[in-house]
């Protein structure tokens, strides 16, 4: 398929710039794939969808404060950077991007706070790109508790706004536990501790995996022929514990659930010779487009993506391209919230 093909118009007002009042709260629109049927509920109307023996894959990746203002020495030229990863722990070097990154040279100091921290530039890596080395003798709990206090939530660049209070606790979903995303698994923002347990009590299992989303989720997609786009890789684990659980189910024909594109590459990446998934660490550049035969699940819950995203191509691969396009016809008309602070979607 191309890529112009999932190409559509968006307001920019169906763009949520902050999330619903409670978790459960947002819209749910329900495809079902075998009738070809699209409903509209709210997203708590999950729990009518799923029974005993059900398995719900979820990620537990957590956001920590990746933003941080600084000012740069000499000058005081005010500069933003973004941090993506830690490439050494001893040495506390991190990959980030910096803004404006011209203004930016190795062997620059950068002074965050009331130069409660400094940075060295130690490193070129692209274009905004740079190695850093935080310039912290202190114990690793100090150095967290500084970067806790001076960075920002990192909400995606098209929620025009600065974070505030309020993004701290709901841009992370409730079973966040395993730092390092620079986003949230957003389709799992839409659960409440209320409706995990009622979840739970119909006897609904929950396996929990891993897998730090990095920048390269949201990098546009440059070529009009799929097969030749290559994903950012993102690091992910799945423990035996959680593969156990997801197995039993689809011995049992259970329905299995990924709840979010980040699970679904994460399962479909550590599928074993016998369509069972498995013990797995390590990297992903798994990109799903169609056609694709997927091995896992057979549901997935999902917010709604931006137009010739990697992730609105994943979702069409698994529901069916025109169902796919004429739920996204629907949401526009219907009004439907859109991308991480939007509504959700459940594909049955």
């Amino acid at each position: 398929m191309k890529l112009s093909q999932f190409d559509f118009d968006l307001p920019k007002e169906r763009i949520a710039l902050y999330p619903s009042e409670s978790r459960d709260e947002a819209r749910l629109m329900v495809l079902n794939r075998k009738e070809g049927t699209i409903e509209h509920k709210i997203f708590r109307d999950v729990l009518n969808y799923f029974d005993e023996g059900d398995v719900m894959i979820v990620n537990n990746t957590k956001v920590f404060p990746a933003r941080l203002y600084g000012t740069k020495e000499k000058t005081g030229a005010k500069i933003e950077v973004f941090l993506l990863r830690e490439l050494n722990h001893d040495l506390r070097l991190w990959d980030v991007l910096v803004d404006p990154a011209r203004k930016i040279r190795v062997g620059n100091k950068l002074y965050f706070g009331d130069d409660d921290l400094v940075a060295e530039v130690v490193d070129n890596t692209t274009s905004r790109g740079r190695t850093i080395r935080f310039l912290f003798d202190k114990s690793e709990e100090e150095f967290r508790a500084i970067l806790d206090k001076l960075g920002l939530t990192p909400l995606p660049k098209y929620i025009k706004r600065e974070p505030e209070l309020i993004d701290k606790e709901r841009y992370q979903t409730i079973y966040a536990k395993e730092e390092g995303a620079v986003a949230a698994p957003t389709a799992g923002l839409h659960f409440s501790r209320e409706l995990m347990k009622r979840l739970e009590l119909r006897g609904v299992d929950f396996a929990e995996l891993t897998l730090h989303i990095g920048l390269g989720t949201f990098r546009s997609i440059d070529v009009e022929d799929l097969s030749k786009h290559k994903m950012d890789a993102e690091y992910f684990k799945i423990t035996q514990q959680a593969a156990d659980i997801v197995n039993n189910g689809l011995l049992n024909k259970r329905r299995i659930c990924a709840v979010g594109t980040t699970v679904m590459r994460s399962i479909e990446t550590a599928v074993s010779a016998e369509n069972t998934l498995k013990l797995m660490e390590g990297w992903t550049n798994t990109f799903i487009h169609p056609p694709y035969d997927f091995a896992i699940a057979n549901s997935m819950i999902t917010n709604f993506h931006l137009p010739k995203s990697s992730l609105i191509i994943l979702v069409a691969a698994f529901a069916g391209y025109d169902l796919t396009m004429e739920a996204y016809s629907q949401a526009i008309k219907e009004e439907y919230n859109f991308y991480s602070y939007g509504d959700a979607m459940l594909i049955i």
